[in-house]
Formats: C-alpha cells, structure tokens, sequence
C-alpha cells in the first residue's frame, strides 16, 4: 500500500487535481461526452475559493485528488469496467446511514441522484431523485452553478485502509434552479467522509455525511420564477411555495 501511495502522489503531477485523465486519451475508455472532460472552469473556481492549499504529496492532497478523480470517472465514464479509482467488485457508496449503492448503481443513477435520495415526505422533497435521469440531474445542476460545483478536503483524520476526512462543496447560485431565479449568492455544504481503500488504493466503500438543507437553503431562496400564464392568472400558489429551510 505504501508503493502504492507513492505511486498516486506522482500521478498527481499529471494533472494538478485529477489523476487518470489526461493519460487515458488514447484508450478503450468509454466516454460519455466522446472524449475526456475539461475542467477548466471548475479549476478555477476551487482556486479562487479553497480553504487551504495542501503540500504536494500531502496525505490531504493525495485524498482530495482521489475524490476528484473517482467524481470524473462516474460523471464521465460509461462503463464501470473503465474506473480505476474503485474495486467495482466491492463498492458501496453509503449517504447519511442508507443502504449502500453498488458501483453499477451509482454509476445508472449519476452522483447527483445517489447523493441526493431523500426519505423526507414527498410534499418537502424539492428535488426528487428518483424522478431524475442521469443526464437531467446534471443539466439542473449545471445550469443552476454554472461556473461548477467545487470540492475541497479541509482535513484528513486517519490514513489508509480506512481514510477519515471533512470536506466542502460549493458554487454560485448564478442560474435557474428547480423554478427559482439566481441570487448570485454562495451555495455550499460541509461533511464528512469515510474512504475505505484496498491494496491498490481502489476504494471500496465510501460513506458520505452531510446536511441536503445546507444546500438547499441557498438554492431555494431564490424568488419563484412565475411563467406568463401564471402571472396572468389568479393561482399564486407557486409564489407561495416556499423553502422549510429558510424559516
């Protein structure tokens, strides 16, 4: 494990915050969009953004490059065969304590929907996950935070096999979300996280905590975005349906 970890640090000389990308041009790899993605944008942002700049080669680094990475594999690659940031015999992504999802799960359901599965009652769920396709989960998102979602480890508590860290998630409120007009205010969400990695530093199974209202609050707290027959008409109950969180 240790070859192994000296082995990442180096990779990460390829690419400052995705390993496997760069290198993985030329194959067999799947991908959705027909060729590797450009990060360009969302760099950027975690630049101007980021808490703390981690030492090259840091534990810190080498974690939050593996996030990163395993978040291009699923959001880029079509085929779960083509990862190699996860054991995909052993997988399980687990969110706030629910059953744990395969690799083959994540991967049909996208990370926006694994991340976002709600047992709240149906008439609170302002995003409902399973109503959502992997390409309409990620166009919401994108359109809402057009300059990126960016993510960030604040620490790392324990090392390998089982790897403990908090993280941070966050982006611009700069377009329409789910009817609600842009703030252009910050969105973000703090959590934690548990890693559990082989051998080869492939994770096995990764445990996600956090709190949806953190996100949610801010995305929601834009004004309603009435359509024109709705302005026309007498029904204001768009106009009325408002966030439980920002009471």
């Amino acid at each position: 494990m240790a070859k192994e970890l000296e082995t990442r640090k180096l990779a990460i000389a390829a690419d400052k915050y995705r390993s496997f990308l760069h290198d993985e041009a030329q194959n067999t790899t799947e991908w959705r969009h027909g060729g590797p993605p450009i990060y360009d944008a969302v760099n950027k942002l975690f630049e101007e953004g980021r808490s703390k700049e981690w030492a090259k080669g840091s534990l810190e680094e080498v974690v939050q490059n593996a996030i990163k990475s395993w978040e291009m594999e699923l959001s880029h690659k079509t085929r779960i065969e083509d990862f190699k940031t996860i054991n995909p015999q052993k997988f399980k992504l687990i969110v706030n304590g629910r059953e744990g999802l395969s690799g083959e799960e994540t991967l049909k359901m996208g990370s926006y929907n694994a991340l976002l599965q709600s047992s709240m009652p149906e008439e609170f769920k302002y995003y409902k996950a399973d109503e959502e396709s992997f390409e309409s989960s990620h166009d919401i998102f994108r359109a809402a935070l057009p300059r990126g979602f960016a993510w960030e480890v604040l620490g790392v508590y324990s090392g390998p096999p089982v790897i403990t860290f908090k993280f941070r998630h966050w982006g611009y409120f700069e377009g329409p979300f789910k009817g609600h007009a842009p703030t252009g205010d910050l969105v973000q969400f703090y959590g934690v996280g548990i890693l559990k990695v082989d051998e080869s530093l492939r994770a096995e199974d990764v445990e996600i905590y956090y709190d949806p209202a953190e996100l949610f609050s801010g995305l929601l707290k834009g004004p309603v975005q009435r359509s024109n027959t709705e302005q026309e008409g007498t029904d204001s109950s768009a106009a009325t349906h408002t966030c439980p969180f920002h009471k």
